[in-house]
Formats: C-alpha cells, sequence, structure tokens
C-alpha cells in the first residue's frame, strides 16, 4: 500500500483543479470516457451544486503570479473539500508549460500543504496526442520539448527538457524520478519503489514518472490510487480517477448518455496564434473576418467590426472571426505593449465579441486558444457545465447546465485541419 493509505473507501468524488480552461476541457472529456460522471465548474464558486464522480474545476492560473497561482489553488481546493473530495487531482499542460517561477511547483506545494500529502507523483505524458516522458525528459511527437514549437510560446516558453530540473527550479521540496523499468514491472513495483523513495526522501517530495504508453498511466494510477493527492496532464488525471473509483469498487457506468448542444448559429472565435489554429483558419470555408492585432488591442473598432459583419453572415454559420496571422509581429512592435499586455488585451475584446454574439442569438461558440477561451467563459458568465460529444481528442462540446450555450474550447495546438467544421459537424442538427 502507499503512503497514503489511509483514505477510506467512501472518498467520492474526486477533485481536479486544472490551471487553465482548454486544460479542464480536455481533462473532463479524458474522465467522462471512462465512464465516470463528470463536471465542470468553472471556477471555485460554481463548485457548490457539482455533484458527480469528477469534479473539475476550470482556473486561469497557468501564467499569473504564483502568490496568484497558490491562492486560486488553495481556494478550489477548500471548495472541492467542502463537497466530499478528499483526493485532489493538480492538472497542468502535458508539455508542462510554465515561466522560470511556476505555476507547476508552487500550485503542487499549495496542494501539499493544504492536503498534508507526503508526496505528490506528476505524471504529464498524454501518449495518445504524441506527449511522452522518457528518462525524465518530455518529447512532443518525436522531439525533444525543447526542439518542439513549445520552445518559444510567447508566454510560457518551454527550452528545458528535462523535468526534474524544470521542477526544481520552482519547488524547495525534493524532485526525484520513477524510470521506465520500474513502470514496465508493475503497480506493485511502482509501490515498492515509491515507498522507498518515501524512506529516503525528507519531508514532503515530488516524484516524475516515465510513461510512453497510454497503459502506463494506469499502471502508475493503480499504484497511487489512494494518495491524497497527484498532478499531471489531462490522460493521467483521468487514469487517476478511474483507479481511485475501482479502488472503492465504484462501478463505471461506460454508456453514460452526454448531453446534446443546443440548436442555434455557430460562431468560431480564434485568438490563438499556434500553427495548427493557423492550418484550421486557412482550411474554413466559411464567412471569415480576420482582425489586425492592432484593432484587437484597441477593442471598440474590432467589436464593432465583428458584430457587423456577424449580423450580416449570422444565417450562413458556422462564421469565423479570427486574429490575422500575417500581423503576429505586431504583438512586440508597433503596440508599444509587452505580449502578456498585447494577449491580455486580445483576450478582453474576445471576450467582449462573445457577448455581442450572444446578443445577436449565437447558440455555439467554438474558441481555438487556452488564453482566448478563459476570456471568452468569463465573459459568457459560464458556472458549470456537462460534457458534451467529442470533437477530437482532448476537445468535447461542453452544454452549459444553466445559459442555453454549447461551447468548445480548443488548445491551440489541438486538432486537425478540418477541426472548425468537425465541431459544427458533432454538435449536431
Amino acid at each position: 500500500m502507499s503512503v497514503d493509505s489511509h483514505m477510506t473507501a467512501a472518498v467520492r468524488p474526486v477533485g481536479f483543479i486544472a490551471d487553465d480552461i482548454t486544460g479542464a476541457t480536455d481533462l473532463a472529456s479524458a474522465i467522462s470516457a471512462r465512464g465516470l460522471d463528470t463536471r465542470l465548474a468553472f471556477g471555485s464558486a460554481a463548485v457548490g451544486g457539482a455533484g458527480g464522480d469528477a469534479i473539475v474545476v476550470a482556473l486561469k492560473i497557468r501564467s499569473v503570479p504564483a502568490s496568484e497561482a497558490r491562492a486560486a489553488a488553495i481556494e478550489a481546493a477548500a471548495a472541492l473539500h467542502a463537497v466530499g473530495a478528499v483526493q485532489l487531482f493538480s492538472k497542468y499542460c502535458s508539455t508542462f508549460d510554465s515561466t522560470a517561477d511556476g505555476n507547476i511547483g508552487p500550485i503542487a506545494d499549495a496542494l501539499i500543504d493544504v492536503t498534508g500529502s507526503h508526496r505528490i507523483v506528476h505524471c504529464p505524458a498524454y501518449p495518445a496526442n504524441g506527449r511522452t516522458v522518457y528518462l525524465g525528459h518530455l518529447f512532443v511527437g518525436d522531439e525533444l520539448l525543447s526542439e518542439s514549437p513549445l520552445r518559444d510560446h510567447p508566454l510560457t516558453p518551454m527550452r528545458d527538457p528535462r523535468l526534474q530540473r524544470v521542477l526544481a527550479k520552482q519547488t524547495p521540496r525534493g524532485v526525484t524520478r520513477l524510470d521506465l523499468p520500474t513502470v514496465d514491472a508493475g503497480a506493485d513495483v511502482i509501490t515498492l519503489r515509491l515507498n522507498d523513495i518515501a524512506r529516503r526522501a525528507v519531508g514532503a517530495h515530488h516524484v516524475i514518472a516515465d510513461a510512453v504508453k497510454d497503459r502506463d498511466l494506469d499502471t502508475i494510477a493503480q499504484a497511487a490510487a489512494d494518495d491524497r493527492l497527484a498532478a499531471g496532464g489531462a490522460a493521467y488525471g483521468a487514469a487517476f480517477a478511474a483507479a481511485a473509483h475501482k479502488r472503492v469498487g465504484r462501478r463505471r457506468d461506460v454508456a453514460e448518455r452526454r448531453p446534446v448542444p443546443p440548436p442555434g448559429p455557430a460562431a468560431i472565435l480564434a485568438g490563438s496564434l499556434s500553427r495548427a489554429t493557423r492550418e484550421q483558419v486557412q482550411a474554413f470555408d466559411g464567412p471569415t473576418l480576420a482582425l489586425r492585432v492592432i484593432d484587437l488591442v484597441d477593442g471598440d473598432h474590432a467589436v464593432r467590426r465583428s458584430l457587423d459583419f456577424a449580423d450580416r453572415h449570422l444565417a450562413d454559420s458556422p462564421l469565423l472571426i479570427t486574429t490575422d496571422h500575417d500581423a503576429i509581429g505586431v504583438r512586440s512592435g508597433a503596440t508599444g505593449l509587452s505580449p502578456a499586455q498585447v494577449s491580455r488585451r486580445i483576450e478582453l475584446t474576445m471576450g467582449r465579441i462573445a457577448i455581442g454574439l450572444q446578443r445577436l442569438g449565437v447558440r455555439r461558440f467554438i474558441v481555438a486558444g487556452g488564453e482566448t477561451s478563459g476570456a471568452v467563459a468569463e465573459a459568457l458568465a459560464l458556472r458549470s457545465a456537462r460534457i458534451g460529444p467529442d470533437i477530437s481528442i482532448g476537445v468535447p462540446w461542453l452544454v452549459a447546465d444553466d445559459s442555453g450555450l454549447a461551447v468548445a474550447f480548443k488548445s491551440g495546438n489541438f486538432g486537425g485541419p478540418s477541426f472548425f467544421r468537425d465541431a459544427v459537424e458533432a454538435a449536431g442538427a
């Protein structure tokens, strides 16, 4: 048994704290696919009536100051504890996106303090999406993280693929590694190794696990199923939820019915400048408005243009409103603002556009980009949602509980070229 084996068989639900909106939807979709009743809460205040086997709290704390991230995570943990979730999971991106100071380490340390856990096993691997960890190094496809497009992310550039070294800079606690041969040997051997680490460690500690196949995640989760606290990507989060419920005898409903998005016009808001989103914008063959970055930063003109455009083309939905990808250089040029300030201005403008589109009758929103998704969710005052049909790996439709809206929040790098049309087709008539 693990060092946290005093957990009781009555623990339910498992609580998840996600550091951004798209990561939360990715995680909720993966858990739901395991046959577990999953609720998505937009912020800690929406947790109260969530219920279910798993509750995912969507926050926006990936790149905020570490003190702010810690405070938000602690608030979410308190809300989850209040509805009976004793086991917690800190969900971050499968590419370990973080600034030099965090926030993966600071959030994990805050949750160690809250839960009193002796350790936290990290597993960011997401093999189905090409994210694997081997010898403690993170790979994106067949490239090291430091050689992938993520190395030049404008907010969280990732230049070091060695996760133990990255995390050690973010926490005063010890960081060690669970290697692939141990994982291959099975859950019992993993448990022995984790207990050996505990005997040698001074105080609470972090463990980064190698994983290159989906079954590796299940094996690690089986060994850690009693732990109060775990961390990683969506795939490991789903494996942890399934293992925790299996340990207490919960039978999964693999045929659980997912809600259907409500009918109505659809609009696509693409704030991401990722390679995948650019390809999706180029492949889209419907009405399209490309807004200059300088106009999005200003705000008012972009909102007026967008709503005039939507009013003319709403009958031809889906329609697309996107950042002008040919003007990417303006982010750090003509605006006179930092990249972070430009991104925030764009997010706020996209949120204002979303409010206007809702007033015009749009009922289905497809949003590309993690920061843009967070801004749109906030602008539309979303509180909680159920998991609808999947569009692609990691991106489901979400059906809001109380607003008559359906939303699909897509991380910039997710989905194939036809994603926008795929989303409309997945929503049905």
